[in-house]
């Protein structure tokens, strides 16, 4: 069952997938990024979660929801996208409007494409149709070292990732390698299944298939996902439009102070100008 604190609603949806919520207003449901693990956020981590969307939940009642636990190993991101589906359709009813960041939007892509019927407007946020060579493999060295019981140095890793040139990386690696054990010595079989498959996964060739209005945003330095392959995602999508945060990194993008403006700027575009399949 659902458990509420104050105005946030937390819990599972079908397929044990674990959700909060909260906010005022029509849905707004948010893909994560990469996480060590599928259950449900508790404490520290249920608030940097809750962090990264709370500009959001002013105008919208926000819907975070995670891949659900218990990932095959062979699974694939049409299977995770499946998986939303499933839940969306399940708490919804109806099409909802989409947030995807990083992980997150690689998965929401292809659940734009495989289902259409669920997803009404589309918001990628520093990705893209494949994972950058750099971001690559960077995910398979975090995925090792996760295997080799090296939390410490799997921190190091992906943090490191997140900022948009050297100097912001060489700290953040710093931060990352002090936070990983707390972080990554819990990861589960879970994270490793949701690299494999964003490893495996380019939906280059089906972009056109997506019908949902769809905004790709990108940071200038996100060395996981480049300037050209967010905008060349949201060129080959027919309703694609495409925003670039300068100087900004992977993380920076979605925590960029605009970007709640811009995501609601391009939705009530929509609104007054629906059937507007102009590329930006």
């Amino acid at each position: 069952m659902p458990k509420k604190t104050g105005t946030r609603t937390y819990g599972k949806l079908r397929g044990g997938m674990p959700f909060l919520s909260f906010g005022t207003g029509e849905p707004l449901v948010f893909l994560p990024g990469l996480t060590p693990h599928h259950e449900p956020p508790v404490g520290t981590e249920r608030m940097l979660h809750a962090a990264q969307v709370e500009t959001f939940a002013d105008r919208r009642r926000v819907w975070w929801i995670n891949r659900r636990p218990g990932l095959a190993p062979d699974a694939t991101m049409a299977d995770l996208a499946g998986d939303y589906a499933e839940a969306l359709r399940g708490r919804f009813g109806e099409p909802v409007d989409i947030v995807g960041f990083s992980t997150g939007g690689s998965i929401a892509l292809q659940l734009a494409a495989d289902h259409p019927s669920v997803v009404k407007r589309l918001i990628i946020v520093a990705a893209a149709y494949r994972l950058g060579p750099v971001g690559a493999a960077a995910q398979r060295r975090v995925a090792r070292e996760v295997q080799a019981g090296r939390p410490r140095e799997a921190g190091a890793e992906i943090v490191r990732t997140l900022g948009g040139g050297v100097r912001a990386q060489r700290v953040l690696g710093a931060a990352g390698w002090l936070m990983g054990k707390s972080i990554y010595g819990k990861a589960s079989a879970d994270m490793i299944a949701t690299i494999n498959a964003e490893d495996d996964f380019n939906l280059r060739t089906r972009l056109g298939e997506i019908s949902a209005p769809t905004l790709v945003v990108a940071g200038e330095k996100d060395p996981l996902f480049s300037e050209d392959l967010c905008a060349e995602t949201a060129a080959l999508v027919p309703t694609g439009r495409f925003l670039l945060y300068n100087g900004k990194g992977h993380l920076e993008t979605l925590m960029n102070a605009g970007l709640a403006a811009d995501v609601f700027g391009f939705l009530d575009a929509q609104d007054v100008y629906r059937g507007d399949s102009a590329t930006g």
